[in-house]
């Protein structure tokens, strides 16, 4: 594995081939956070020490240049996964993943304040159309469990629009390292929820599962493929994880997203898309996958 992240060539399929395996891993979160019987905290911090451990033993004995660039991306991460599993865990698959997908409107926003990015009229056309992509969420019939859980996803959005940002201000970053400390900070807030209950076996190969494969194996696929692929093919491929996400859990758990939800999820995945693809072809992308993959 070392090998394939630190390789200089790569062909083009085998690449987009990573890719794609990333973004399927990826997409496998949600059915997975929902089948494991533990408090979502629980399940975030189970996931995230299973995902240290592959981490540090792919990175080896580096030493690591401290900062509080690469620290505050750590929280970022903290805060990105662990929203992300309690949102999960309180409403639909869809909602949590389609309005953590809202990303890149806090990135043009939060850019334009930190990075000094100049924000086009194109983006605060996106930022106004996903605004109103979200508030469709709210209309469906929701209980306080699942108007919370929502929230959450918002706020999860945040996080890692956050640690994108946060990643891009370290000139000598690695993704890597503030992702290796990221899920050992998720370990330690996760683990006074672990003491009285327990996950049963069914529930420790999930995490598993989610921890090795699902966060683990996926990121260092991104990481080895992201430099041998197009900022579009970097781009387009990932949005297959929102699209899947809800679509394993629908098949397996029969849970089915709100009609409203479904038309503003639709709406985030359409403009944030065309809008990335748009900034794909005119030079850098914007998007917060061509950063760091999907937690």
């Amino acid at each position: 594995m070392r090998g394939l992240l630190n390789a200089k060539e790569m062909s083009r399929p085998k690449a987009l081939g990573l890719l794609l395996a990333a973004a399927i891993l990826w997409s496998l979160g949600g059915l997975l956070i929902k089948l494991v019987p533990w408090p979502p905290v629980a399940i975030a911090g189970g996931r995230s020490a299973i995902a240290a451990l592959l981490f540090y033993a792919v990175r080896g004995k580096k030493q690591t240049k401290w900062s509080w660039l690469l620290a505050g991306g750590a929280v970022a991460y903290a805060g990105t996964v662990i929203t992300f599993v309690v949102a999960t865990k309180m409403t639909t698959a869809a909602n949590a993943i389609l309005l953590q997908y809202t990303a890149p409107i806090y990135v043009a926003v939060l850019g334009a304040w930190l990075l000094k990015e100049r924000t086009k009229r194109a983006d605060w056309f996106v930022v106004i159309i996903v605004v109103a992509g979200m508030a469709l969420f709210f209309l469906d019939d929701l209980s306080p469990g699942d108007m919370l859980g929502n929230l959450f996803a918002i706020l999860s959005g945040i996080c890692f629009a956050t640690l994108v940002i946060l990643l891009r201000l370290q000139k000598e970053g690695s993704p890597l390292e503030s992702v290796l400390y990221g899920n050992v900070l998720t370990f330690i807030v996760g683990l006074p929820f672990m003491f009285g209950t327990s996950p049963g076996m069914t529930g420790l190969a999930g995490l598993t599962f989610l921890g090795l494969f699902q966060l683990g194996l996926s990121y260092l696929f991104y990481v080895a493929a992201i430099r041998h692929v197009t900022a579009l093919e970097a781009i387009l491929v990932p949005v297959v994880e929102p699209i899947l996400n809800p679509v394993w859990v629908l098949l397996v758990i029969g849970e089915v997203p709100g009609f409203y939800a479904i038309i503003g999820g639709i709406v985030v995945i359409v403009t944030i898309t065309w809008r990335c693809i748009a900034s794909a072809r005119a030079g850098p992308a914007t998007c917060p996958q061509v950063e760091a993959g999907s937690p």
